[in-house]
């Protein structure tokens, strides 16, 4: 299109009248009615020698940013290769759309989960948290639950409705005394005690044996009357007093290396645990022989004895024991009562069924406390061997997962002392009393769901019974002494001391000026 052209006059024309109105505009002048539209000229077809100074209404001042026409239009094209600049958001106005961080993948938000998770499990004090807290909460769960289930038995014997549970509640404050005795003595004070509640326990067990000193109950002669209501059964201090001893004797022989020798490995120890196991089986209270030879395994099992040494022993240990039960018939009908439903004829299985129906009668959350029915003369031993079948039906199945969850926790805090220790004795205490609690709950929760023969044998912590919750409590408090002695553990509670902590923030917190409040 030619400068001289009617076309490029007219449009020539269009655009000198706008930009003299745009002046107009900008000096306050009234713009006149009709304004003529420069729409549709093409403005780089112009080849003007001298572009015109205007500006157009709304164009920033001194805006240099973008090239300028031929009249000194500001083009809103940009040159090849040029950089886009985007505006700044004005202070305090409106930001533009927000633009969203990716969310993570699900499998990373996973996987921080479980490492904090991890992190916080790993931490010095979780092991001495667990053993005390699942401990007390055992304790305490199963004092409620000797008193709901042996309200009726008191009843049936003319006596007051809380006379078990007041029994039980002397002993557990007898205990919790002695759990934190053991839980701030020394190594050392442990070890030296170890001697004399050995032979302790064997003087008391073989009291037992004398008539008209030792007292039968069910059949087994394993108690030895205190005077009163009062009672003990020294077999299970005997437990104690093979795991203190036996762990010493252990420790003492691999600070000599000796336990590379198979018979250092097995005398004495092995001998004088068959000697207990037979002073308890001269009794004929087999439940407890049980736990007293799952104890020496595991303490042979944690001194590393040889495969072949290890089954040995357990082979010997197996033959006597079918010995046993087949020379009894006693031991043969409880064997026989594995997975029964039915009672059977004379109800030889009569409890192991009545325990299965009390737990099937709870379902999830139970019929509520104190509102069992096979406690009514249905189930014999309610409130000790069969307290378990007793909380299945009167807390549910929730009920008895959390008190297997409390179990599964004290078994996984002691694991967890004896395998990071580096104190031989207290690997080998840790260990054993790991082994009793745990052992001596599957063998009850096994009676109990039918899954073993009945042992006579109380859920620790839990059932009724004085002479079986002192040692155990002993025990528990032996493992939390175990826990306190790691280094980073006891580090942990030197920075929980409110003066230790005071000094520390002090050291944290800086000076202030004195002027300043």
């Amino acid at each position: 299109m030619s400068r001289d052209s009617p076309t490029g006059r007219s449009c020539r024309a269009r655009l000198e009248g706008t930009a003299k109105m745009a002046a107009d505009d900008t000096a306050g002048t009234d713009p006149r009615p009709a304004r003529p539209s420069a729409r549709g000229c093409i403005l780089a077809a112009v080849p003007f020698s001298a572009p015109l100074p205007l500006a157009l209404p709304g164009a920033a001042v001194g805006a240099a940013t973008e090239p300028v026409g031929p009249l000194g239009l500001a083009l809103r094209g940009r040159p090849p290769g040029a950089a886009v600049r985007r505006a700044p958001a004005a202070r305090g106005g409106a930001a533009g759309p927000a633009v969203r961080p990716p969310r993570p993948p699900r499998g990373n938000r996973v996987r921080r989960m479980y490492e904090r998770a991890r992190r916080a499990w790993d931490r010095p004090l979780t092991a001495y948290y667990l053993i005390f807290g699942a401990g007390l909460l055992l304790t305490a769960l199963g004092l409620v639950m000797v008193y709901s289930a042996s309200m009726i038995k008191a009843l049936e014997l003319s006596l007051p409705g809380s006379y078990f549970f007041r029994k039980q509640f002397l002993a557990a404050v007898i205990g919790a005394g002695l759990m934190l005795l053991a839980s701030r003595m020394p190594g050392k004070l442990h070890r030296a005690l170890s001697y004399p509640l050995l032979v302790g326990a064997v003087f008391l067990m073989v009291l037992v044996q004398v008539p008209g000193i030792g007292h039968s109950v069910n059949g087994n002669q394993n108690w030895i009357y205190l005077g009163g209501p009062f009672q003990l059964q020294p077999s299970e201090f005997g437990k104690l007093a093979l795991i203190l001893w036996g762990a010493d004797l252990l420790a003492r022989k691999q600070d000599k290396r000796l336990l590379t020798q198979w018979k250092h490995l097995l005398v004495p120890l092995v001998p004088v645990a068959f000697m207990l196991l037979g002073l308890i089986m001269l009794g004929g209270d087999m439940g407890t022989a049980i736990i007293l030879a799952a104890i020496l395994f595991g303490l042979l099992w944690l001194a590393g004895a040889p495969t072949r040494l290890f089954g040995g022993v357990l082979a010997v240990t197996c033959v006597l024991g079918f010995i046993l039960i087949r020379t009894s018939a006693n031991r043969m009908s409880r064997l026989a009562c594995i997975g029964a439903t039915e009672p059977g004829p004379e109800d030889q299985c009569w409890q192991a069924v009545h325990g299965i129906y009390a737990l099937a009668s709870g379902g999830w959350f139970g019929s509520g406390l104190g509102a069992s029915v096979e406690k009514w003369g249905q189930l014999p031993e309610p409130h000790t061997d069969f307290i378990f079948a007793i909380t299945g039906e009167e807390l549910g199945l929730a009920g008895t997962l959390s008190v297997l969850a409390l179990f599964a926790a004290l078994g996984y805090a002691g694991i967890r002392v004896a395998g990071r220790t580096e104190d031989p004795f207290v690997r080998y205490a840790a260990g054993g009393v790991t082994t009793w609690i745990t052992a001596q709950a599957v063998v009850n929760v096994g009676a109990v769901l039918g899954l073993l023969p009945i042992a006579g044998v109380p859920l620790p912590l839990f059932s009724y019974g004085g002479s079986a919750l002192l040692p155990t409590m002993f025990a528990v408090g032996l493992l939390i002494a175990f826990a306190r002695e790691d280094p980073a553990a006891r580090a942990a509670l030197a920075m929980r001391r409110p003066g230790v902590r005071w000094k520390t923030m002090r050291r944290r917190v800086k000076k202030r000026p004195s002027g300043e409040r």
